[in-house]
């Protein structure tokens, strides 16, 4: 009987990964309950489990009683003790776990959906993938496996509730941290990164070491390395920018690829008047204004794009006493009507060492 109660423990202890400790004591705990309900809750009774030979002492001041039948009810009261401090101590168990893992990055099982939520089986525990974390346009099947940033780990009621998100902007840094050993090592810093989920990300990096290429080291061989990035993101776009601390760089390396003609800068207001040629003006803006607001929102500044002779109608005033539209904020989430598709959506080339590295999901790189 003995033997057998300490194989169980050590069993217990090895599945579910708790202490042993934990579990002498919880089931100290639970015949201590079970005994004193027996005896009519005695004063002075202590219960002890020897733990090398698994024997069960009940002591009263200090000696030792005879053995107690403890009948079925109290019997029943211990089980229900022993339980529920497993599971308390499992749970205790994932949550110190999880806890050292939140903020970065996990992979599990689609298991089940949950209205739109979708329920993700992480091996010893379970976590959930709220709608507003999945990326608009990506499709889940039970079974597939999901990588996530672990969002939040709290503990809620007796279990633990786990939140993954794939819409998190630093869910792509921990991709990167994965892909690029450089910015594991810290030898190449992310300075900025900005997200519209499933859609495009601007990324900036610097280097502390001026023998190594940020941003080369980034794309990797081939464009190995952002594309397995890419392909992670199911397509997302990603434009990696050289960081710079002078505004008017930072700014136009943020809007390749489209080229600057002059930027004009007002401290103040933090806005910034972009000069661009006419065929250069809807690759500024972008699809549905998308480009100028992830760089407005990389840069913190906001941005007005115009071309010289838009410039000049403003400052002569137009036919119609309009001033034309004002800069693109971080705040700015529709865009322009002037926006085009060009430049989104074609090939992409291997950026000079002043341009960012924009990559599309149907080439992964260069």
């Amino acid at each position: 009987m003995n033997g057998e109660l300490l194989r169980n423990i050590v069993a217990i202890a090895q599945e579910k990964d708790i202490d042993k400790e934990v579990l002498f004591e919880s089931i100290e705990s639970a015949l201590l309950t079970a005994v004193k309900k027996k005896l009519g809750n005695a004063e002075d009774i202590t219960v002890q489990i020897d733990r090398e030979s698994g024997e069960i002492k009940v002591l009263e001041g200090g000696s030792r009683i005879i053995p107690i039948d403890l009948g079925r009810i109290a019997a029943q009261t211990a089980k229900q003790v022993i339980i529920q401090k497993i599971r308390d101590a499992e749970s205790d168990g994932v949550l110190r776990e999880y806890t050292t893992r939140d903020h970065s990055i996990v992979t599990g099982t689609i298991q089940r959906f949950e209205g739109m939520n979708l329920i993700i089986n992480l091996g010893k525990t379970e976590a959930v993938l709220p709608k507003l974390e999945q990326v608009r346009g990506e499709t889940y099947h039970i079974g597939d496996r999901v990588r996530a940033y672990v969002l939040e780990v709290k503990k809620a009621g007796p279990k633990v509730r786990i939140v993954l998100s794939r819409t998190h902007p630093d869910f792509i840094k921990r991709l990167f941290e994965v892909e690029v050993p450089e910015i594991a090592e810290r030898i190449i810093e992310i300075k900025k990164l900005v997200r519209e989920p499933g859609y495009r990300t601007k990324i900036a990096v610097s280097s502390t070491d001026l023998k190594i290429d940020c941003v080369g080291a980034c794309v990797g061989v081939r464009g190995q390395r952002i594309k397995n990035i890419i392909d992670e993101l199911n397509g997302e776009k990603i434009d990696i920018i050289r960081w710079n601390d002078d505004p008017e760089m930072l700014i136009a390396n943020a809007l390749k690829p489209a080229a600057v003609t002059r930027i004009t800068l007002e401290e103040e207001r933090r806005s910034a008047l972009v000069i661009v040629e006419e065929d250069q003006l809807s690759l500024a803006i972008g699809k549905r204004g998308q480009n100028v607001r992830l760089a407005s929102k990389l840069c913190g500044w906001d941005l007005d794009i115009v071309t010289q002779k838009e410039l000049d109608e403003r400052q002569a005033g137009t036919p119609d006493g309009s001033r034309g539209p004002g800069p693109v904020g971080e705040s700015d989430a529709d865009g322009q009507e002037r926006s085009g598709d060009s430049g989104d959506d074609g090939p992409n080339v291997l950026p000079s060492s002043d341009e960012p590295a924009a990559f599309s999901g149907e080439t992964g790189g260069v």
